[in-house]
């Protein structure tokens, strides 16, 4: 015969069997809410129902590739595509001879930010520079203050993608703090273009104070 178990014994087994029913039940929940989170996102940081975006939401969202290695201007190591997370991101992608079309998106992507005032360090200018060409020299004082990083070019390629029928130099592309990449705005974007963009920067900058924060790790900075 089995002798019965201690009443200390049936107390610990039934405490053992309750926190594992709670712990189920959290990982339920959590996978339950995990859709009603992300429309809450949706919903509340760019109202697509509301208001109509210039630019191109991304549907699903495509995170930020985090162990792709970057690097400086000058080759060396300058850590992982995922120390740019914990920002709003503006990013651009060209080789470094940067054409007039390149020129022309970096002069946008730094109006764009700057026409935010007081918001405009809750987002950085990212250009991903997809070869080891070297820069030109006169577009160094328009890259203060931008992050500037080589990446490899197919790693950046399966990460963003252009328009059909365009390229990835043509576009500007919106990356959340959480590094997901979300908005592309509309090929060769021209002055007027940026002004519609920048509607869209102002929605999303608003919509997220309440859980956005500017500032990021100086490590990062150029």
């Amino acid at each position: 015969m089995h002798s019965l178990p201690g009443t200390g014994e049936a107390v610990a087994a039934l405490e053992t069997r309750a926190r594992q029913g709670r712990w189920k039940m959290l990982g339920v929940l959590l996978i339950c809410a995990a859709p009603v989170i992300a429309s809450y996102l949706t919903y509340y940081v760019v109202r697509p129902e509301s208001r109509r975006s210039y630019g191109e939401l991304i549907d699903p969202q495509r995170p930020l590739p985090e162990a792709v290695a970057a690097s400086a201007i000058d080759g060396t190591p300058a850590g992982t595509l995922g120390d740019l997370k914990g920002q709003w991101l503006l990013v651009s992608v060209a080789p470094g001879a940067c054409d007039e079309l390149c020129r022309t998106q970096l002069y946008l992507q730094r109006q764009l930010r700057e026409s935010l005032g007081k918001e405009k360090d809750r987002l950085d200018r990212v250009w991903l520079v997809t070869d080891a060409a070297a820069l030109p020299a006169e577009i160094a004082p328009g890259l203060q203050g931008a992050v500037v990083r080589r990446v490899d070019a197919h790693a950046v390629a399966g990460w963003l993608a252009p328009a059909q029928g365009h390229a990835l130099q043509e576009h500007l592309f919106v990356v959340d703090p959480m590094g997901h990449w979300m908005m592309r705005f509309p090929a060769r974007m021209d002055p007027a273009g940026a002004a519609k963009a920048k509607r869209d920067l102002d929605r999303l900058m608003r919509a997220s104070s309440s859980w956005d924060q500017p500032g990021r790790p100086e490590a990062i900075r150029p």
